[in-house]
């Protein structure tokens, strides 16, 4: 399964896999059937982003909030 991500090619974003697999923040297991398929998961090292992930997502729903509140929803 593909996540519709917009504006984003099938190359770029095997090329941002590859480039976070390289530094261990996920996993890539390739399992030797027809179709091809591919699985990717977080490593243990990649979890320890989870906070500051969390944090960025928090600000910008306040943030959000905090525009609608200057501006409506004119934003």
């Amino acid at each position: 399964m593909i996540l519709p991500l917009p504006d984003i090619t099938r190359k770029m974003l095997t090329q941002q896999l590859r480039e976070l697999e390289y530094q261990d923040i996920i996993h890539r297991e390739v399992y030797p059937q027809v179709p091809p398929k591919v699985e990717y998961s977080i490593t243990s090292y990649g979890q320890r982003m989870t906070p500051l992930l969390q944090a960025m997502n928090d600000w910008g729903v306040d943030h959000i909030a905090h525009l609608n509140e200057l501006y409506g929803d004119d934003i």
